[in-house]
């Protein structure tokens, strides 16, 4: 055996006999599950600490117990550059801007987690070690729904306000391993099948357009999964189609229960004729307002264009749009807007804390990931799918895609819950990418199948 395996070897054994690592798979996933947002800001600090603290500790022990990867990936490299430039590398910015240190660490936190997650999973670890990961990020996001779903009924009110506080941080990231199982692995259990029949009523009962965008962008990419070779796209679009004559079904049935939920939905997809005295819906203006004048900020001197303007720092709406608000905030109030913590989009919040130097290489090396992901599991599902890591990668990159997904709507990296698990997703999907590579450079046929396509497996990824 070649040193170089020994040392594989030997790491994996000392984490199989690990007799606590279990244990702090759990402790890591399943505290802030129960995470909440309290009804005045500021109630729920004591709450907070006790949930975080577990799984932080859990965090640094499994990034220490966990076995190393002994051949060079450069998609792990990749992503662990673009992480150090997002989280250690903030230092930097913090110490330019002077933004407060308070609400530095608040936004701060949920970007650490998505970089423990990530160290912590992105790791050869053996098949009943990522069963428990796999295990956990499934129980966590189905509590996580449900607990969600019962806190903001508990605090009820109007329908208006009751749909912000319903919807789990993980909601589509658990709707993604789900369509997994619907749409790629062709398994119904009357669990999955509760759960996603909960989901999509949740749906419903929100109110909110961007979860239906981002469940339709992650039923289409399952399809598209599900379907290795053209001659496999006709039978998927068709049995898509049937799912979503079956979804809609449930959804006219929901809607039928609930006449209030109908009115709004009505509402908020015509909200050009009613909705406001402009004629333009009140939210997108408002998320394009926050937007405008994070990027002016940005883009307003050469140092914050280049290390951006921190984590933390303030923001308001751009006074650009607010002739399109007119009769639904007034001037006073409009101005009155300030807010810090990370911003409703994903891509320009990064590019607004970070700059060109930190904050553009994460949101581009995720896509990048994702799509290179994505390309292997294909090939790989099209010439040996009984390969034992496919299953794991295909959860995988669903639940990892569910990230640019909800972004549609809000920042999936705010809150920690959803920061963490997007975290150990990414990472479990490097590790078994990198896994599969490795598998495909150990074989001695590695090289000759390139000229034989047909073999196989002849159309996989190059080793990288």
């Amino acid at each position: 055996m070649s040193e170089a395996r020994y040392r594989f070897a030997s790491g994996a054994a000392r984490a199989a006999r690990n007799p606590y690592a279990h244990l702090w798979i759990w402790l890591f996933v399943f505290p802030l599950a129960m995470d909440y947002k309290a009804a005045n800001a500021g109630d729920n600090h004591l709450a907070q600490i006790f949930l975080t603290i577990p799984a932080l500790g859990a965090g640094v022990i499994l990034s220490l117990i966990g076995p190393r990867f002994r051949d060079r990936s450069p998609l792990r490299s990749l992503m662990t550059v673009s992480l150090i430039l997002a989280v250690p590398a903030s230092l930097v910015t913090q110490w330019l801007q002077e933004n407060s240190v308070g609400q530095y660490l608040r936004v701060l936190l949920p970007f650490a987690l998505f970089q423990l997650g990530f160290i912590a999973a992105c790791r050869p670890w053996q098949e009943e070690r990522i069963e428990q990961f796999e295990k956990a990020l499934f129980w966590a996001n189905a509590v996580s729904l449900g607990f969600t779903c019962l806190y903001g009924l508990t605090i009820a009110g109007p329908l208006a306000d009751v749909r912000y506080r319903i919807v789990s941080v993980t909601f589509l990231g658990l709707q993604g391993v789900l369509l997994h199982e619907f749409v790629i692995a062709k398994r119904f259990t009357a669990l999955t099948l509760g759960l996603f029949m909960a989901s999509i009523v949740i749906e419903l009962l929100s109110v909110t357009r961007s979860l239906l965008v981002g469940t339709a962008l992650l039923f289409a990419l399952a399809v598209w999964m599900s379907a290795p070779g053209m001659r496999h796209v006709a039978h998927a679009a068709m049995r898509a189609a049937l799912a979503a004559i079956v979804l809609g079904a449930m959804a006219v049935g929901a809607a039928s229960c609930f006449p209030d939920v109908t009115e709004h939905w009505v509402q908020r997809i015509d909200f050009a004729k009613d909705a406001t005295k402009t004629g333009k819906d009140p939210t997108t203006i408002t998320r394009l307002a926050e937007i405008r004048d994070q990027f002016d900020q940005v883009v307003s001197s050469p140092v914050s264009l280049l290390i951006g303007k921190g984590y933390g720092h303030d923001y308001r709406y751009s006074p650009a749009y607010l002739p399109d608000l007119a009769g639904q905030i007034s001037k006073k109030d409009f101005y009155a807007q300030r807010d810090w913590t990370a911003g409703h989009n994903f891509w320009v919040y990064q590019f607004f804390a970070g700059g060109v130097l930190f904050g553009l290489a994460l949101p581009l090396a995720l896509l990048y990931a994702l799509v290179r992901c994505t390309l292997t599991y294909r090939r790989w599902r099209a010439n040996a799918p009984d390969t034992p890591q496919l299953p794991v990668l295909g959860r995988a990159i669903l639940l990892t895609a569910a990230l640019p997904a909800a972004s549609v709507g809000g920042n999936p990296l705010g809150p920690r819950f959803s920061a963490l698990v997007f975290g150990v997703a990414l990472g479990l999907m490097v590790a078994m990418h990198a896994q599969l590579t490795r598998r495909a450079r150990s074989t001695a046929l590695a090289a000759p199948l390139r000229r034989t396509p047909h073999s196989p497996l002849g159309a996989m990824d190059a080793p990288s």
